[in-house]
């Protein structure tokens, strides 16, 4: 990973930083989902098996946990992803349909978030879309972020891309982020570390949040 050995306590250090669980919900995560219907879902157990890491280690440290999450009706459904959806010979009725609030779908699937722990509601691929999230997190003292969730193309680069341009300082736990294709997710990966983020592992901040302990 790019980071150097000697830098990474302070960049990460818990006071400035806050994890944030993108996406990790029965639609997108379970073999029980929506997408679990055609999708190989094993690929992405190595990434939910790193995120809980992830999130234990957060919590010993005193790092804040931030869990977001896709909920949409059809009122929040984005007119502009339908008609693209149409142009491609999808069915939006059936292919929005993902994640419905107050659904099994929508539900946090492998690291749940604990009592009090912030959760973020969006509907659109980017954690701060339409959302407070950016102001919560300045409330907190917040300016760096460890992020970790899926997919690693979609609804990671996204959220990464935008807190990138919203001056925060980004490090992606790469083992803790999957995609359904493997050659999607190292692409992905290779373009948020050229553009917005500083890649590292779960391992690599637990020995840090350890070491400024």
């Amino acid at each position: 990973m790019s980071e150097a050995a000697d830098g990474l306590a302070a960049w990460i250090a818990p006071k400035r930083t806050a994890v944030l669980v993108i996406d990790m919900q029965v639609d997108f995560a379970s073999p029980d989902g929506v997408l679990g219907g055609f999708v190989d879902m094993s690929v992405v157990k190595p990434a939910l098996a790193a995120a809980e890491t992830l999130v234990a280690e957060a919590r010993a440290a005193g790092v804040p946990v931030v869990f977001v999450g896709l909920w949409t009706t059809p009122e929040t459904d984005s007119a502009a992803w339908n008609e693209r959806m149409r142009r491609r010979g999808g069915d939006p009725d059936v292919d929005a349909a993902l994640c419905r609030a107050g659904q099994v779908g929508s539900e946090f699937y492998g690291p749940q978030p604990a009592p009090g722990e912030l959760v973020v509601h969006k509907t659109r691929y980017s954690g701060f879309v339409g959302t407070d999230l950016d102001m919560r997190l300045t409330g907190m003292g917040v300016d760096t972020l460890v992020v970790a969730g899926v997919t690693t193309e979609c609804c990671v680069d996204s959220t990464v891309r935008d807190a990138f341009d919203l001056d925060y300082h980004v490090f992606v736990a790469a083992d803790a982020c999957a995609a359904y294709e493997a050659d999607i997710h190292e692409a992905s990966l290779k373009v948020m570390e050229l553009n917005s983020a500083i890649l590292t592992d779960t391992a690599a901040i637990a020995n840090a949040w350890k070491g400024a302990a």
